[in-house]
């Protein structure tokens, strides 16, 4: 019979794992290769769940303002692989610090490369950072969900970077860091319930407050998706890439990551399944959108529990926090608030809600699985562990939300970093101000040869620094009667 292969440990002698010229540092994994390269797949599995999000935001706003939330799936990518590169790994997942916070031992990726990792000894480094990379993206593209159809695009950047830091840097340490004091207390979060969803719908919801409402806010049409198979498609994006998010936070390839990948799906369709229920009591039809807000509800539900609880544990918490999250419809009214894309809701009050759940179900007989975690809630007699789930729930949502808008107010009366477009920008498309192309089907008819610019999206309105020039051939009255494209 086959031995198991020894486990490497780490040697602060060479924290960067030894030098490759000098030694294989490819040794000590010889025989745990399948582990790392099953991490590697769950990271670029969860790099879909980024541009998922964009194309779920994307097909929800209106025609004239699609682009932004698609284009900032790109750069909210490229902002948080430089920060995490240039100092976020090192601060959230450093192997000194006190309670709050990492130190900068790892500042600029220094030493992160061979050695066996802190999360995991059968995990190198570099392979961990790279995957914690796509939480601290996914977080933050939520947040920049804030900003729908109204926020300029470099202050959104900008407040990506500095999230990112102060907020979500921060949360993860307390978090998943054996020396951060939510760790240490002995809150249970498998995935990411409280540093990516509580955070984060926190974060919009403060975004949203700042921006304050968009111009036409209360007219029925600025509700309805522009497109829904777009919508859709984003969906299934979020939920494929979700396998990845709660299948490789064992940090291992094991029985435990195998039911987190169960009860991952099961929990996006037990979610689906109470919204589509909700909704349909209460306006006896069904609805694409819905169903997609289901899924995200299930998803974010099982996030925080998926490594902690049984399967049918994971299926109940799918369903009760899509019920819970489908009850606070009205909640954009109940704050007077402009969250369009519904982030708090989804997200804040979703991650708040599988957090408690996590408390009362998860179960040692699961959480051990993986012959390390050991792991119970109220489920098993320890009644406690809800309190501490709450302390968890209090604190993070607590933090991101209060530094988040400081952040914000300080950013919006700094000159020229001015957070929201202008009333003429927003009536006539976020896109068309922000962007050189927009969204639109066949530009051939509607092309403008005297300014160069297409301009059936500016509902005969001239774009910003340019005059509206009838083409060559072509008499006033014809372009008076074009047809005005109809907003969804």
């Amino acid at each position: 019979m086959a031995t198991a292969p020894e486990i490497p440990s780490f040697n602060e002698s060479i924290p960067n794992g030894g030098n490759p010229q000098e030694m294989d540092v490819n040794a000590p994994y010889i025989g745990l290769e399948w582990e790392y390269v099953y991490q590697v797949i769950m990271g670029c599995l969860v790099f879909l769940i980024v541009p998922g999000i964009g194309l779920l935001y994307g097909g929800m706003a209106r025609r004239k303002s699609a682009l932004a939330m698609i284009f900032q799936s790109i750069t909210v990518m490229a902002v948080c692989t430089f920060q995490w590169a240039f100092w976020g790994f090192s601060l959230a997942f450093s192997r000194n610090g006190g309670p709050f916070i990492g130190d900068l031992t790892n500042f600029g990726l220094k030493d992160v490369m061979a050695a066996p990792s802190w999360g995991s000894a059968v995990i190198p480094d570099i392979v961990f950072c790279f995957y914690e990379l796509m939480f601290c993206a996914c977080a933050t593209m939520i947040v920049v969900g804030g900003s729908f159809e109204r926020g300029r695009i470099i202050p959104s950047i900008i407040f990506g970077f500095c999230w990112a830091t102060i907020c979500y840097c921060p949360i993860s340490y307390w978090t998943w860091n054996a020396n951060g004091w939510l760790f240490t207390f002995g809150a249970l979060d498998f995935a990411g319930g409280g540093p990516v969803h509580i955070s984060s719908g926190t974060a919009g919801l403060a975004y949203a407050l700042v921006l304050g409402k968009r111009s036409r806010y209360g007219e029925k049409h600025i509700y309805k998706a522009h497109n829904v198979t777009i919508t859709f498609i984003g969906t299934v994006l979020i939920y494929f890439g979700w396998f990845g998010f709660n299948g490789g936070s064992a940090l291992n390839a094991s029985i435990r990551a195998m039911l987190a990948l169960w009860n991952t799906n099961m929990a996006a369709c037990t979610g689906a399944a109470g919204w589509i229920m909700m909704d349909y009591i209460k306006k006896r039809k069904f609805s694409v959108i819905g169903g997609c807000e289901g899924i995200i509800c299930g998803l974010v539900g099982i996030t925080p529990a998926a490594g902690y609880v049984s399967v049918w544990c994971g299926a109940a918490i799918g369903f009760i926090t899509a019920v819970v999250v489908n009850l606070f419809e009205h909640v954009n009214e109940w704050l007077n608030i402009d969250d369009g894309l519904e982030v708090f809701k989804l997200h804040g009050i979703g991650g708040m809600c599988g957090a408690f759940l996590t408390g009362i179900f998860a179960t040692a007989s699961v959480s051990s699985l993986d012959g390390v975690t050991l792991a119970s809630g109220g489920i098993d007699g320890n009644g406690v562990q809800i309190a501490k789930q709450l302390a968890e729930i209090a604190a993070i949502a607590g933090w991101s939300f209060t530094c988040s808008l400081i952040m914000l107010m300080i950013m919006k009366y700094i000159p020229g970093l001015h957070l929201r477009v202008t009333d003429e920008a927003e009536m006539i498309g976020y896109d068309l101000d922000q962007f050189s192309d927009e969204v639109i089907g066949e530009w051939s008819l509607f092309t403008d040869e005297t300014t160069g610019r297409q301009a059936s999206i500016t509902h005969g309105i001239a774009p910003p620094g340019e005059t509206s020039t009838p083409s060559e051939g072509t008499s006033e009255n014809a372009t008076e009667q074009k047809v005005e494209p109809k907003e969804a």
